[in-house]
């Protein structure tokens, strides 16, 4: 399955569970408006939580920033410089997901160009 799929029903799967779960309706309300611009742009938000999902070690925090990340513009030097970020407050652990984070970034910018 590519990156592309795998994000695509992760968000599906959120979909549905919020639609169930409607406790969960405000933390997502949450995440939204957190993540719009404010005194920080949207890049740069997505840039600190994919930095934030290496140090966590989550790969789908990865995946999901990651996108938000190139889709909200951020440039691949951008994108390597947030993962050397990432692994200079998280160390080794952190190491193992900007590891993880570089080959979603090589396959999303690879889906993209076919």
């Amino acid at each position: 399955m590519s990156k592309s799929d795998e994000l695509a029903e992760m968000k599906q799967s959120l979909h549905q569970l919020v639609g169930e779960a409607e406790n969960l309706e405000g933390f997502a309300g949450y995440v939204e408006a957190t993540e719009s611009p404010g005194a920080l742009d949207t890049k740069t938000k997505e840039l600190m939580s994919l930095a934030v999902g290496c140090v966590a070690r989550c790969e789908h925090c990865v995946l999901w920033h990651m996108d938000g990340a190139l889709e909200a513009g951020a440039t691949r030097e951008e994108v390597i410089e947030t993962l050397e970020v990432a692994v200079l407050m998280g160390g080794g652990p952190a190491m193992t997901y900007a590891i993880e984070a570089y080959e979603i970034l090589e396959e999303l910018e690879a889906e993209k160009d076919a």
